[in-house]
């Protein structure tokens, strides 16, 4: 039942003061002032916050604002948020590529040094605490339109197997006809390969494909056949040997170009370590820990702007270097959760680019034979684009659930709709959920300590078009099936916003990339660059009177944590959770996982299940709670394999 102020409470805030103020001003105005004064004044009651949680702003000095396209929770209990160029062609061009490390516990920031441009990489957290960050931006798309210089990829091959051919930006390509193109990137192009036989030897070519760029405006470098260009200024064996093959060179829309760049980042250094280069260029990428503690990299549009095939690829935290992995297709952004057995469940969540009729059914993935089971029973399963979704609390159920979403593009379509499959059933299909209040898409979903998901914000509409954000926040609760009301937020977010869980059990919520600022989509949008964060009614309640864990270990002892506490009788559940690293509405880290506790004199012992499928190596937070939900702060704990 919603809050009611009483009515000596209505007159107290409309008494005197509401009088004079509805003299001095027309009346529409007034009534719109003093809703508003009356709303403030009802949302900021003790009884109401109990109820429904409140949201506060953080103050931000202006040298650390920054656009919010990533965040992460570190073990540090501090939050790496990563902007790149932050969407902003200017940054790109001057090479201003932002990173901004906030502490909560003290309102801290720092600066950090960003030696790529992240914008749009994709990130996992390692089973030692760092912070796998791979693939960015290599160029920014040029719409219909917008393109004069003919472009398209460029094949080069290298016939000589004694040397790497390397080929800086700017290097030109010249078809028999006098048409030149230009390199806009490095490239380098392996040896070819040599490989003995009974009449000698056979060589096989090597290559490396580079996007190239009309040296011309017009239409007059347009080509849509493979021809052979020779590179200028080589001679020699060298031109002989060395040779480009052009793609489709045309004057069409031209999209964002991605890196092979990864690196870690330290959360103790408080810097980006750079490793071995990813085999194929990605924008837009899912990267998803495995079982085993490596990383797989799927999706994204590669150094020519064009969707990956299928070429996955794994990182290997301990070699720091990549291997193949399974051949599969996805869209860009695909929400992959890890499940049991090692099984990687698909969503059919995205986040965008890809054809609409290819990539989009949900599915249980099987990596060691590659092997896709197909999961039916998804409604509106054409409007998965930008949908949330997530492992839903506790793990062990082995539920995913998929919650709002929309057309494919820039459609305008959005659906309420959310769905949960559980996996462990012999044939899983989803099953419709309860809807949102309307349809949603990029809704920011956090896993609370208290086993309920907190979802906040999103737009109705492609980007907020139409002034279409959404102030309203909901918990829905696995066991009832059902959501709840949370108070709303003052801030809307959409398009690039993120929201995770803290250490102290609040939620904090970042960024927003709306398409423009007005109703009538005439005014071009601004990065948002306020954040908010949310405190949940349990933390109300309780004040100051929460569940305390004391002294303790950080790692694990044949899979038991001891704590000191207080009052071990107040402890009912306990929960390990995973630290979010997010962006686009994808957050594939986040989970929770129930623990058996057990209480002895002024102690607790938790026991973590012995199950990396369920519970993959790395850095996690154990929260306690009580009967009412009420969270303890979180204490680190570090589970080895």
């Amino acid at each position: 039942m919603a809050y009611q102020p009483s009515e000596k409470t209505k007159k107290t805030v409309f008494g005197v003061g509401g009088v004079a103020i509805l003299l001095g001003l027309n009346a529409p105005a007034a009534l719109d002032f003093a809703g508003e004064k009356y709303h403030e004044y009802k949302i900021s009651r003790p009884a109401y916050q109990a109820q429904y949680g409140s949201w506060s702003g953080l103050d931000i000095p202006d040298e650390y604002r920054t656009n919010a396209i990533h965040a992460a929770l570190l073990h540090t209990g501090k939050v790496l948020i990563v902007a790149g160029s932050g969407n902003e062609q200017r940054k790109f061009d001057e090479g201003d590529f932002d990173t901004v490390l906030w502490d909560p516990k003290t309102n801290e920031f720092k600066k950090i040094p960003t030696p790529d441009d992240f914008f749009c990489a994709g990130h996992a957290q390692l089973p030692d605490g760092r912070l796998l960050v791979a693939g960015g931006t290599a160029r920014y798309e040029l719409l219909d339109g917008e393109v004069d210089r003919a472009g398209g990829g460029m094949r080069v091959k290298n016939e000589n197997p004694d040397k790497a051919v390397f080929l800086k930006k700017g290097t030109r390509f010249r078809s028999p006809a006098g048409v030149e193109y230009v390199t806009r990137f490095d490239v380098t192009v392996p040896r070819a390969k040599k490989t003995a036989n009974t009449r000698g030897a056979n060589v096989t070519a090597q290559e490396a494909r580079v996007f190239v760029e009309a040296v011309e405006d017009g239409p007059l470098s347009v080509t849509e056949k493979q021809t052979q260009y020779e590179i200028v200024g080589l001679k020699g064996e060298d031109a002989d040997n060395t040779y480009g093959l052009s793609e489709k060179i045309t004057l069409e829309k031209q999209d964002f170009q991605g890196i092979r760049a990864a690196y870690e980042f330290d959360p103790k250094a408080e810097r980006y370590i750079p490793v071995d280069p990813m085999d194929k260029a990605r924008w837009y990428p899912t990267l998803v820990g495995l079982d085993d503690g490596r990383v797989l990299a799927v999706s994204g549009l590669d150094d020519v702007g064009v969707i990956d095939p299928g070429d996955n690829e794994i990182y290997d935290p301990r070699t720091k270097k990549w291997t193949p992995g399974p051949q599969r297709y996805f869209p860009t952004y695909p929400a992959l959760f890890l499940t049991k057995g090692g099984k990687l469940f698909y969503s059919a969540a995205n986040a965008g680019y890809g054809p609409a009729e290819r990539g989009r059914e949900a599915g249980i993935w099987d990596l060691k034979t590659n092997r896709f089971q197909k999961v039916p029973g998804l409604t509106d399963a054409d409007e998965t684009e930008t949908a949330a979704s997530l492992l839903l609390p506790p793990a062990q159920d082995q539920k995913v659930m998929i919650l709002g979403g929309g057309g494919v593009g820039e459609s305008d379509e959005a659906t309420p709709r959310t769905a949960v499959v559980d996996l462990k059933e012999d044939n899983p299909v989803f099953r419709d959920g309860p809807d949102l209040p309307q349809g949603t898409r990029y809704l920011n979903s956090v896993i609370m300590p208290d086993d309920t998901v907190f979802t906040s914000n999103g737009s109705s509409d492609y980007r907020g078009r139409s002034s279409s954000n959404i102030l309203k926040a909901q918990f829905y609760d696995p066991k009832a099936n059902a959501f709840r009301e949370a108070a709303a937020p003052k801030v809307g977010r959409n398009y690039h916003s993120e929201g995770l869980l803290l250490p102290d059990g609040r939620v904090a919520t970042f960024g927003s990339d709306p398409l423009f600022d007005d109703q009538q989509n005439t005014k071009l949008g601004h990065f948002e660059q306020r954040m908010e964060i949310f405190t949940p009614p349990s933390l109300h309640r309780a004040g100051a009177d929460r569940p305390v864990l004391k002294d303790g270990p950080e790692r694990p002892t044949n899979g038991r944590v001891t704590y000191a506490t207080d009052r071990p009788e107040r402890v009912a559940e306990a929960r390990l959770m995973r630290p979010s690293a997010v962006t686009h509405t994808t957050d594939v880290e986040q989970r929770s996982i129930e623990l058996k506790v057990t209480k002895k004199g002024g102690s607790v012992t938790v026991t973590i299940p012995d199950d990396p499928a369920l519970v993959p190596p790395g850095w996690y937070m154990l929260f306690v709670t009580d009967a009412e939900g009420t969270p303890s702060e979180a204490k680190w704990i570090h589970v080895e394999r």
